[in-house]
């Protein structure tokens, strides 16, 4: 991130426009729709920028700008659409330590305006740092379609209420409430009576929520999925952005954390395979603790919490406790993988069915049914299998499996930095060497050739 974006005060403040065209105009019709106190310096103005001027909306001086009209000046816009005269404005600002922006030049500007979605108050400032001003545009229709012009009024209307709204406790119940006025009784109320039907609907409901008391801590176990925000399910994106506390697995990516809202307590209790980790029974601790303290904590696993996720201790240990829980299910790292190379688990008339396995420790390996994964055809994922490799291969080709039997291999499933590796059983432990990350073996599938899944996956260019 080259620009921090923030929102800077202007009410009563000098917004100085050096320019009259084109340029000018396009910041203009913008900056009026602030509180600023605008100036605008050009010698030959636009037709629209006298009949502000005449309507005192703005000030304008028909001649060009100096250094002594920067003072105090909070902004200042080089839209002269002249790179010498900009350059000279930039030259003016920077010496006396003033924002500048230069239109259509963000290599010279020190600050860049985002297309902007105006429900005032609420606005949504949208900034791609001049990379791709097409998208920024697009996802700002998109907001304009999706936030209605009610949206304004009813946060108006909201704000004049907050004072009375903190008579309910602060953090999940006050939420609840303004959510609850948002999204129901406020559009609802507007919708029927206008304006004047809000303010009582808020003091209605203000009771309402007074008269239920403070809500009851539980605890959502939520599958994060292998690792793509894409593929997070509604419920868990919902959850994500309700939860007082996230305690979180180290598998659980950056992107999808950065679903939670900002002012949830986050709490990493990642476990690294034959590494440092946080003991199981310090989780359940944690989770218990939280939600006896009236929080709504949401326990994020990678994946899905069903498989290899220890779902039944935590769910023991949550009962135990008397806390209230539910689980939401997340795409494992088997399907999403086989996804990803253009397979399936299961086939007919190649397999009826498929094992999940995971390496992480090898005691318990030799009661696999081995004599039935090593026969052709059979299908099989293993989570977290780098280090158990060696054994699986001895342990298939002991009972007879094909050392040509097809091998994938598939790192960082979904995400961006994904790496696919087709191989055999033959050198299944060689072609893990240098994987870093949490990766899911594939035995009995090799990545498909079609043509088109190769080209919707580049990084399966040359290994296919």
């Amino acid at each position: 991130m080259k620009h921090f974006p923030i929102y800077l005060a202007v009410e009563d403040r000098k917004i100085v426009v050096s320019g009259g065209g084109d340029a000018a105009l396009a910041k203009l019709r913008l900056l009026l729709k602030t509180e600023a106190k605008l100036v605008v310096f050009a010698a030959d103005p636009a037709a629209e920028i006298k009949e502000w001027a005449q309507e005192s909306r703005l000030t304008l001086y028909r001649r060009a700008l100096t250094r002594f009209d920067l003072d105090g000046a909070a902004l200042i816009y080089a839209a002269d659409e002249d790179p010498i005269r900009d350059a000279q404005i930039v030259a003016l600002a920077t010496e006396g330590g003033h924002l500048v922006n230069v239109v259509d030049n963000l290599e010279d500007s020190a600050f860049i305006t985002p297309a902007i979605v105006d429900r005032d108050p609420v606005t949504v400032a949208i900034g791609t740092e001049g990379a791709a001003p097409v998208l920024a545009r697009a996802i700002k229709a998109r907001l304009e379609e999706q936030l209605p012009q009610s949206t304004g009024v009813l946060a108006r209307l909201g704000k004049a209420f907050r004072p009375l709204a903190e008579k309910l406790p602060f953090g999940r119940a006050r939420r609840d409430f303004w959510a609850d006025y948002y999204f129901q009784s406020g559009p609802a109320a507007l919708e029927k009576g206008g304006n004047t039907a809000v303010p009582p609907a808020l003091e209605t409901l203000l009771q309402d929520h007074l008269a239920k008391g403070e809500a009851a801590g539980r605890v959502d176990v939520v599958g994060a999925g292998p690792g793509d925000p894409d593929l997070l399910t509604m419920k868990a994106r919902r959850l994500l952005d309700e939860a007082d506390v996230v305690i979180h697995d180290r598998l659980v990516s950056p992107q999808i954390m950065e679903l939670a809202r900002r002012e949830a307590h986050i709490i990493n209790v990642g476990k690294t395979g034959f590494g440092p980790s946080t003991p199981q029974e310090k989780i359940h601790d944690l989770m218990i603790e939280h939600a006896r303290a009236g929080a709504h904590v949401v326990r994020l696993k990678g994946g899905d919490p069903g498989i290899f996720g220890r779902l039944d201790e935590e769910l023991d240990a949550l009962t135990a406790a008397g806390i209230d829980w539910r689980v939401v299910p997340g795409i494992t790292a088997a399907s999403a993988a086989v996804a990803q190379i253009g397979q399936s688990l299961t086939k007919r008339g190649r397999n009826a069915s498929a094992r999940l396995l995971t390496g992480h420790d090898v005691k318990g390996f030799a009661d696999h049914d081995w004599r039935a994964l090593a026969q052709a055809g059979q299908v099989a994922a293993i989570y977290m299998g780098k280090r158990s490799a060696r054994f699986v291969q001895g342990r298939l080709l002991m009972h007879g499996a094909d050392a040509a039997m097809p091998v994938s291999v598939v790192e960082n499933v979904s995400r961006s930095d994904t790496c696919v590796r087709s191989a055999t059983l033959a050198d299944l432990p060689d072609v893990l060497q240098g994987i870093e990350g949490p990766a899911v073996i594939l035995l009995g599938l090799a990545p498909r050739a079609a043509a088109e899944f190769i080209e919707y996956n580049p990084q399966l260019r040359e290994q296919v």
